[in-house]
């Protein structure tokens, strides 16, 4: 059974995500460890981009950061090792393609490997471009993280047919962000996907509040926080770790049973 697989044995999984180098990798590692310790079952990791299309200003604005203090792939790659070395919870990268594509999809997926990194989410991917990078992945056991948008609904039994790891199902239409209210038919999305695979679902993009996890994991079997993260890592800056710690503790409480 793989570390992802584990993270939604017999209950319900809060995911957490950060922008690695944000604002410094040791920071990185520290937080990380913070969230677990917090209760979260899996950690995101943010490879900071240049055109991060599908983040809003928050995310946008981690990544800059990141860059601007000397943020590198290899050097979070490093990082993860260290994490690695200390802890066994599952780890996915969230990277544009371009990334992976000027790494060498080989290399970074054997890295990935190496490291303990367990899976990678691509947003920018298209269904029908899978096939370039699925294939090396899996030579090196890395789940490419299936994502499922409210726009997927006539393809929604094609695009997860062969999903692994988990399913991550975008709430909203739009960028990342906190959002006060989410409309989707979430629940309906989650009742065509489980017709078809019984690899776990994870609801993100604006979730923000202990009731919105509460809400989302009762239908699905994860809830996703990124941006509120960020804005706390913003917020106190190399002093965020105490209030992250907080700030998760209080979202896992709310997971459904």
């Amino acid at each position: 059974m793989s570390r992802i697989q584990k993270a939604f044995e017999n209950k319900k999984a809060f995911i957490g995500f950060l922008t690695a180098g944000d604002p410094t990798l040791e920071k990185t590692e520290e937080f990380v460890l913070e969230m677990e310790r917090a209760g979260a079952a899996l950690v995101e990791l943010g490879i900071p981009f240049s055109d991060p299309i599908a983040d809003g200003p928050v995310i946008q604005e981690a990544n800059i950061r990141s860059l601007s203090a000397g943020c590198t792939t290899d050097k979070i790659f490093d990082t993860v090792a260290s994490i690695r070395k200390k802890t066994e919870i599952p780890l996915v990268f969230l990277a544009y393609l371009n990334t992976l594509y000027k790494y060498g999809y080989d290399k970074f997926c054997q890295r990935c490997q190496e490291c303990g990194v367990d899976g990678v989410i691509i947003p920018d991917l298209p269904f029908e471009e899978r096939d370039e990078l699925v294939p090396i992945a899996r030579q090196y056991d890395v789940d490419v993280i299936t994502m499922v948008a409210p726009t997927s609904k006539e393809r929604i039994r094609k695009v997860v047919a062969d999903a692994t790891g988990f399913i991550y199902v975008v709430s909203s239409m739009g960028v990342t962000g906190a959002r006060s209210e989410i409309t989707t038919d979430v629940g309906e999305i989650i009742e065509t996907i489980r017709s078809v695979t019984k690899t776990p679902t994870a609801i993100g993009f604006g979730i923000n509040t202990k009731e919105q996890v509460s809400k989302f994991s009762a239908i699905a079997d994860g809830a996703i926080v990124g941006s509120a993260i960020v804005k706390i890592i913003a917020e106190y800056g190399e002093n965020a770790g105490p209030e992250l710690y907080k700030y998760v503790s209080d979202m896992v409480s709310g997971l459904g049973e």
